[in-house]
């Protein structure tokens, strides 16, 4: 005997299904805009390396490729919500989602180190130490997104659930910590630099670069692992939806802002400066402590 038991709610006319839980059938049109907003993005930004041939960097070309991983992870998302609430499955979406969710989210983390050490725009190689946080860093993301699916595919009703939000917890703060390594080594080493190649104004705009993308990544960092949960706790069941978009848009803002820091200028204003200007940054950089 074969028994089949569907649990759905109905729209406000009674008439469809819907079998997602009322928290998240807004998930579909959320995830498909930012989607949307993303292409868009990336149109804008091939669009800014192209009129900024000259400066176009390895690292931007990555970033590009970050942005539509990042787009076509949105996406899946949208049409793996949208099947699951129109027919109960995902109609194998679930799949595509996960994989451009895992070379996206390593992508993130690599762009993230790979800014934070300068590679490609301040120098064209990565020092021993910073390529030992790239070998911790990437395995530890295939680790976190094995447990991902893990949860994501199952619930508490599987033995070992509790452990592997556990495993993704904990491998989640060891990549979130070493990926700020490189960013302090980077300031450190412009601070030492300053010191004797007399090019105060050039590095003292470095360091003040390097130190808002210090501040950016901590913030948006504790936004999507901290505040996000915390909406997640506490917001009621209806408005489960408002924890995702919370966490879309910062990511979305976060994106903006790094891609606008770093984007490819043939003339940058940092660096357009006169000798009153470089005086008073060697001054600054005598009298600034870049505590971090």
């Amino acid at each position: 005997m074969n028994v089949r038991t569907e649990l759905y709610n109905l729209d406000g006319r009674g008439r469809e299904k819907d079998f997602l839980s009322a928290g998240l059938t807004q998930l579909p049109s959320l995830y498909f805009c930012f989607s949307v907003l993303y292409f868009g993005f990336l149109a804008y930004w091939f669009f800014i390396c192209f009129q900024n041939k000259k400066s176009v960097h390895r690292i931007h070309l990555l970033m590009g490729v970050l942005v539509v991983m990042k787009a076509l992870n949105l996406l899946c998302a949208a049409e793996d919500k949208h099947y699951v609430k129109v027919t109960g499955t995902p109609h194998g979406w679930d799949v595509l989602f996960y994989i451009f969710q895992f070379i996206r989210v390593v992508l993130l983390f690599t762009v993230i180190v790979l800014i934070g050490t300068g590679w490609s725009f301040l120098k064209p190689f990565l020092q021993e130490k910073e390529k030992k946080v790239l070998m911790i860093v990437i395995p530890l993301q295939v680790l976190a997104n094995i447990a991902s699916i893990v949860i994501g595919e199952t619930g508490p009703f599987i033995k070992d659930w509790v452990t592997w939000n556990q495993v993704l917890l904990l491998v989640d703060i060891i990549c979130c910590c070493a990926i700020i390594f490189p960013i302090v080594w980077s300031i450190r080493s412009l601070r030492e630099t300053s010191k004797t190649d007399g090019k105060a104004a050039r590095n003292l705009a470095k360091l003040t670069l390097f130190r808002q993308f210090y501040i950016v990544v901590i913030g948006y960092l504790y936004f999507t692992r901290i505040v996000v949960f915390a909406l997640r706790t506490i917001a009621a069941y209806k408005y489960q939806w408002v924890a995702s978009a919370a966490e879309e848009i910062a990511s979305l803002a976060f994106y903006a802002i790094i891609f606008y820091m770093f984007r490819p200028v043939e003339k940058n204003e940092y660096f357009a400066l006169d000798d009153e200007e470089e005086e008073a940054a060697e001054l600054a950089l005598r009298d600034e402590e870049f505590e971090l």
